[in-house]
């Protein structure tokens, strides 16, 4: 069928992107869905900042590609081999598909499933292949196996959950990426405990859902941290306990003072590129490390700042590890969402 979808023909186009325009709307066939497949009418998506690294390179992927990875939509048609969702059922994509077969899904760990982590790169989908062309017969490529910037998607069953029906879809759309990151990144990955102190660095889509998460968790003192009083003031309606401008010079004392000597977990919800705010050694928040609760890897970074920046950061790399284990869709449909 004919669909209008965002392609991305070229990574090296110059920012600002609204000036050269690297994506371009275009009318593309989409092929039907295989056995294990589904065509999706996208209903929302969101522009994450993975998009972003795609389109400006730093993120590899082949090209042309049609973009989205965050977004969610109704199923219209299934693949013969699916039993467990029905057409007209509301689902949310999700970036991290799993085929629960393989070894990494069989022993726990479908966000880290090989068989998803190379049709990704290839931009293909988990059932081989691509069902994107564009006018001229060339294949498009899938991004992340979701490709949602278009008006209908093909996607794997294990690229989506089902969600109940009365959540709109326009919102429902940031469970795919911001709210899956951030929430995944506290519950799962830091693995927080009733009483235990949280900053979290950097207020944006992730860094928001990250202290929702902290709060899910039942983290009695939450620290919020950010240059933005707009995000600051955000952040204290979703429920941190304290509030700290990271452009204040004593910042880091702020937060000691605030719990005690320092935070048992700060998370960066960062992809990359580690947030070094000014005067600032993010390590001096962290007293220990707790390495039983701690299933991720964290690196300390020297960094050439620019001026009046931190030469220290810790990146705490929970990207790939802090996914909802229900956003497996591959298991059972997530009933948190």
């Amino acid at each position: 069928m004919k669909i209008k979808a965002a392609v991305l023909r070229q990574t090296d186009a110059p920012q600002p992107f609204e000036k050269s325009k690297p994506l371009s709307i275009e009318e593309i066939e989409l092929d039907p869905p295989g056995p294990n497949e589904m065509m999706i009418k996208v209903g929302g998506a969101g522009l994450c900042h993975s998009d972003l690294s795609v389109m400006n390179g730093s993120r590899p992927r082949p090209v042309p590609m049609v973009m989205g990875h965050e977004g969610a939509g109704e199923v219209v048609e299934i693949g013969s081999s699916i039993t467990d969702v029905a057409v007209g059922d509301h689902i949310v994509f999700q970036f991290s598909p799993s085929c629960g077969r393989c070894r990494r899904c069989l022993e726990g760990r479908p966000q880290v499933c090989e068989v998803a982590a190379v049709s990704k790169a290839a931009g293909d989908l988990m059932g081989g292949g691509r069902r994107l062309h564009d006018a001229d017969g060339v294949a498009l490529a899938h991004h992340s196996g979701v490709s949602c910037f278009a008006e209908y998607a093909v996607a794997d069953r294990g690229s989506v959950v089902v969600i109940d029906k009365d959540l709109p879809l326009d919102e429902a759309a940031i469970f795919g990426c911001a709210v899956m990151t951030g929430v995944g990144a506290v519950i799962n990955t830091a693995r927080i405990l009733p009483g235990d102190s949280v900053a979290v660095i950097g207020l944006g889509g992730v860094g928001l859902n990250g202290l929702l998460g902290a709060k899910l968790g039942g983290a009695e003192t939450i620290v919020a941290i950010d240059l933005s009083d707009e995000k600051l003031g955000l952040a204290r309606q979703l429920g941190a306990t304290h509030t700290v401008n990271a452009s204040d010079p004593d910042h880091v004392q702020q937060v000691r003072d605030i719990t005690n000597g320092g935070v048992d977990f700060a998370p960066f919800p960062r992809w990359r590129q580690p947030m070094a705010l000014p005067g600032m050694a993010a390590r001096s928040l962290l007293p220990d490390c707790r390495p039983a609760r701690r299933n991720f890897r964290s690196f300390n970074r020297i960094w050439s700042p620019k001026k009046n920046r931190s030469r220290a950061a810790i990146w705490a790399v929970a990207y790939l590890c802090a996914i909802f284990p229900a956003s497996s869709a591959c298991t059972d449909r997530a009933d948190c969402l």
